[in-house]
């Protein structure tokens, strides 16, 4: 453990409950004690259910046998009971749980460890593709991807960042050669009217060159020589596409910045960095034996994918005409993160309908002899925002939803949500209020779902301050901190005598679940689950606020109602924080 690690009140529980199995029943030595929180006691143990038949007993009779093995031990548990056909239900000490929470309060890091120390993990997310706007489809990526760094990173990892920007291929040669046979086309930053981003400009422009490419075969050839010329490291070539991709990362800067993401221009890598390895990887493929010639290309066979004819599908490492790939791409920036950046994990947040592709390119990268069993690949799928039809997420007119557009519709009915509840706010005070309730809101409906389901997109329901939403979230955590004030902000001692309330206690016990709860979605990278944990916490916290008195109670019970209210604020303010959400003193 950390200096300021605390073990979870679980965690010692289930020590307790294992240790019993073994004092029982040695043969059964090391198996899952099964234990959980209970609404019937603190916690609860399923193990003699489960494994009275491997001890050849009734599950009542084990469950009698563990008692007593629990009751003979000097650890955390107070009082076991046997429940229906072999339940444990246990209960904690209060001091036990008073000590949890004032480790808690003393820690800077709220008791929670680093379990994640020593491992490095490459996160690739967000990817928006250069000269493009971001829309609607890069949403789930760069907030998920952001959270999943957030969360390994404060639990030791060590978190590259990884944007793998679009920022290489034919089209570009195309974009270029318009832009140099037409120099009044106005897309630089400082040249366009407030509102219109280099990406927007670029986007058009590129539709106006795509529409002469396929109406003019002149400049359809000039083009395809421009990409050679691309390609072959052309210096004014190279000036004008640098020049179109530092106009398209600060158009995404503000779409960042506005998000409160951690991607920074350092952390983007684009296909282009990946482009002069690509034939060293062709021939290390090629000299194993993993890559083949077919019909004029150069494939790789899948061993575990089958295509649709039946055959093992192709992943294709370079093109009949010699060009190279996604594909490619893919396989030289798995090499690069493994071999160069030495990371131990790789998680690749895009699309679930990219499964079957990373799954080709982990199996390729396997038989290379890349990927190892020490080193982690996973494709961390997600599903889709769906407008209110419950079809994917579009304008009126059936066309995508800029992301920048889908934020300010956030805020401004976020600005409409708060000024309801407090008309008499100051207008920059709603403003700063409206953006982060606006943000937190999106941020939050999307990550408060499971990861893999479709998600529908509804503003209303988003920044509602009731239900499970984010704005609910940051009210909580701004009455606290009213609490907190008129309190005077004090730091208070707690009396480890004084007994717990039923509504003390439940939220004590969630307060101790903290950790627990990242450590569950470093482990399934579902960020889902942390938000639950949050939702549950405030709840927890307005059933106790409700039932006892805090401001207006007596000394001890007054400073330990507090301690209460203290790290309930912090473990908020924390628990958004690592989702990526700000947690106002106000709203």
């Amino acid at each position: 453990m950390t200096n300021h690690e605390v073990l979870p009140l679980l965690g010692q529980v289930a020590d307790s409950v294992s240790q019993a199995i073994a004092h029982a029943r040695p043969e059964l030595a090391g198996a899952d004690p099964l234990v959980r929180r209970s609404e019937h006691a603190d916690f609860q143990s399923n193990a003699a259910l489960a494994l009275a038949k491997r001890a050849r007993t009734k599950p009542a009779e084990l469950a009698d046998a563990l008692t007593a093995a629990v009751a003979g031990d000097r650890g955390p548990i107070t009082h076991v009971e046997v429940s229906g056909p072999g339940f444990l239900n246990i209960t904690v000490p209060d001091q036990l749980i008073w000590n949890q929470l004032a480790a808690r309060l003393a820690s800077p890091r709220l008791g929670v460890g680093a379990p994640n120390e020593g491992q490095r993990t490459v996160i690739d997310y967000s990817a928006p593709n250069i000269a493009k706007e971001m829309h609607v489809g890069h949403l789930r990526t760069t907030i998920i991807g952001d959270s999943l760094a957030r969360v390994l990173g404060f639990l030791g990892a060590d978190v590259i960042r990884q944007n793998h920007l679009g920022d290489w291929g034919t089209q570009f040669g195309m974009l270029i050669q318009y832009l140099n046979e037409h120099p009044e086309a106005t897309w630089h930053h400082d040249e366009l009217e407030q509102g219109t981003s280099a990406v927007s400009a670029l986007d058009e422009l590129y539709r106006a060159a795509r529409a002469q490419f396929d109406a003019d075969p002149d400049f359809a050839d000039r083009s395809r020589q421009r990409v050679v010329a691309l390609q072959s490291g052309d210096p004014d070539t190279i000036a004008r596409w640098k020049e179109i991709v530092a106009e398209s990362e600060k158009a995404f800067r503000d779409i960042y910045d506005r998000l409160g993401v951690l991607l920074t221009p350092e952390d983007s890598v684009g296909e282009s960095f990946y482009n002069h390895l690509l034939s060293d990887v062709v021939t290390e493929l090629t000299e194993a034996g993993i890559a083949v010639e077919s019909e004029d290309a150069l494939v790789i066979f899948s061993e575990e994918v089958n295509g649709p004819d039946g055959n093992p599908a192709p992943l294709m490492v370079r093109k009949r005409d010699g060009g190279y790939g996604y594909d490619t791409t893919d396989l030289a920036t798995i090499r690069y993160r493994i071999h160069d950046l030495k990371a131990n994990r790789l998680l690749y947040v895009t699309d679930s309908r990219q499964a079957l592709h990373f799954q080709m390119i982990f199996e390729a990268a396997s038989r290379a002899g890349w990927l190892t069993d020490s080193i982690e690949a996973a494709h961390v799928p997600y599903g889709t925002v769906l407008g209110p039809d419950g079809r994917p997420f579009k304008t009126r007119s059936g066309g995508t939803v800029r992301l920048m557009d889908l934020l300010d519709d956030a805020v401004a009915r976020a600005r409409a949500v708060v000024r309801e509840k407090d008309p008499d706010l100051p207008a920059e005070e709603l403003n700063e209020i409206a953006e982060q309730a606006g943000i937190g809101a999106v941020k939050y409906a999307d990550l408060s779902s499971s990861r893999i389901k479709d998600y529908v997109f509804d503003v209303d329901r988003m920044v509602s301050f009731n239900g499970n939403t984010g704005v609910y979230l940051q009210y909580a955590h701004t009455r606290i901190r009213s609490i907190l004030r008129k309190a005077g902000d004090l730091e208070v001692a707690i009396d480890q005598t004084i007994a717990l309330q039923p509504a003390e206690r439940a939220l004590a016990l969630e307060l101790d679940a903290y950790s627990s709860a990242l450590t569950d979605v470093s482990e399934t990278l579902e960020p889902h689950k942390l938000c639950g944990y949050l939702y549950d916490l405030a709840r927890d916290f307005t059933n106790f606020y409700e039932a006892c008195h805090v401001l207006g109670a007596e000394e001890p019970i007054r400073s330990n109602r507090l301690a209460l209210c203290q790290l309930t604020a912090r473990t908020l303010q924390h628990g958004l924080g690592v989702l990526g959400i700000s947690a106002p003193e106000r709203m």
